[in-house]
């Protein structure tokens, strides 16, 4: 079912719109709408559920482990160290 709509563009968007029926890409200025919104459609849901798995994985490592400060501290140095070993850079 479609929907009758009025909407307003600026002179850049209808030129826009219009080449690309006239250049034979879409069939009308509806369809050239139609795909602008499926696209806007498309990006929305993506941006929603990347927001959602970032907000799953924040909550998974709040709940997880913590290390303390002198921990962190710890891992970073050794972690530092085995790195200067492996590529053999001195200190």
């Amino acid at each position: 079912m479609s929907v009758k709509s009025s909407i307003s563009l600026t002179e850049q968007q209808d030129a826009f719109a219009r080449s690309l029926v006239e250049n034979g890409r879409y069939s009308s200025l509806s369809s050239v709408l139609q795909q602008g919104l499926e696209l806007l459609r498309q990006k929305t849901e993506t941006e929603m559920a990347e927001t959602e798995a970032l907000r799953e994985l924040i909550q998974r490592r709040l709940n997880g482990p913590m290390l303390s400060d002198d921990a962190m501290g710890a891992a970073v140095d050794d972690m530092i160290e085995r790195k200067r070993r492996a590529l053999r850079v001195e200190p």
